[in-house]
């Protein structure tokens, strides 16, 4: 995902769009931003899913005209990639920033999906219910942009690690939690949130050298992360731990939040003892609301999270602000791949967004 913001009509920066975070955080006055800034901002490869002829709304409105492309594939280049065709597969809201499909469109169509408009649905009863066939990737540019995910500074938690990137120190980030942290729904390796992100941090420290290695646990508790934590991240040698847990234990029948937030600080504790390194909890985001075994209140695990880190004082990182400013135009189905409570590959980029907007 790209995006590229204007400074008066002249290109200011076409990488990652929080690496113009990093560089507030350099010297810039955080006040300069985005009070100097026209809003326009090109995002490539935002997801959807459309319904019958039922609007779907991008992340931002006021969008440009001829600056729409739509597609099948995350990426242009992926060899099975169909490009939609305006007027024809989709007519745009330019203004509201809404899509919707025309009724002869080769778009899918999501109203055929076997969850569409159930309420309180158990997934174990249908043999398909993925939402990877119905998505469609839009490429555009808004005169009305604003940052997604917010300034985080933590800046006093993570020195050792930054000292070693800034010198060239060969590191090791280990990345420990749920089936998200382990890659679920992401098309590629490459498009997890993890590697994403250390592709960030080495365009950030030039010097940086970089290994990353996942020992995540799919469909498990943080209760299990400390239980199994010999056969897992007892093997391993990080200099980083990613610690991501939250989805799971927000089940029917997991751990209550103040279970969750003993158990975060517990495992913290853990990775500093046993293994002498750093520390991101990072919260996670809300399933799909119409699921029959979520119990609905996400927000009390991200602040969970939060006061995890505080207490262990290490670093954090904010998933869930981030999800919930996009969630105020889209819907949730957009953005999972399971259309339960796995990101699809635009949903992995919101995480290392998130990620981008610690400074440290």
């Amino acid at each position: 995902m790209t995006i590229i913001m204007t400074m008066k009509g002249k290109p200011l920066i076409s990488c990652s769009f929080l690496l113009m975070i990093f560089l507030l955080s350099m010297g810039c006055k955080t006040s300069d931003h985005p009070s100097n800034y026209e809003k326009t901002m090109k995002i490539e490869g935002e997801s959807l899913v459309l319904a019958s002829t039922i609007p779907g709304k991008l992340c931002f409105d006021s969008i440009s005209r001829e600056s729409v492309i739509i597609r099948s594939t995350y990426l242009p280049t992926d060899s099975s990639c169909k490009q939609y065709i305006e007027g024809t597969d989709y007519i745009v809201d330019y203004q509201s920033g809404e899509i919707k499909r025309t009724i002869d469109s080769s778009i899918p169509d999501y109203s055929m999906h076997p969850l569409y408009g159930k309420k309180e649905f158990d997934h174990s009863q249908y043999s398909d219910y993925s939402n990877h066939p119905y998505f469609i990737w839009i490429d555009y540019t808004t005169k009305n942009g604003d940052q997604l995910a917010n300034l985080n500074d933590q800046s006093r938690k993570l020195v050792k690690f930054r000292e070693k990137l800034e010198a060239g120190t060969p590191v090791t980030i280990v990345s420990y939690g749920n089936s998200i942290t382990a890659g679920g729904e992401a098309s590629t390796t490459e498009r997890r949130f993890q590697y994403r992100y250390v592709q960030y941090l080495k365009k950030i420290f030039p010097k940086a050298i970089i290994k990353i290695e996942d020992v995540s646990i799919p469909g498990y508790m943080s209760t299990q992360g400390i239980e199994w934590w010999d056969s897992y991240i007892g093997k391993t040698s990080p200099d980083l731990v990613l610690v991501g847990w939250g989805m799971n234990d927000h089940n029917i029948g997991g751990n209550t939040p103040e279970q969750f937030r003993t158990n975060l600080v517990t495992l913290v504790g853990m990775i500093r003892e046993r293994k002498n390194a750093e520390v991101i909890l990072f919260s996670s985001f809300p399933p799909n609301d119409d699921w029959l075994f979520g119990i609905h209140s996400m927000k009390q695990y991200a602040e969970a999270t939060k006061e995890a880190a505080l207490e262990a004082n290490c670093a954090y990182v904010d998933v869930f602000s981030t999800w919930e400013k996009i969630l105020e135009r889209k819907d949730q189905s957009s953005l999972l791949g399971n259309n339960i409570n796995h990101p699809n590959d635009f949903g992995h980029w919101l995480y290392e967004l998130s990620f981008e907007a610690m400074t440290f």
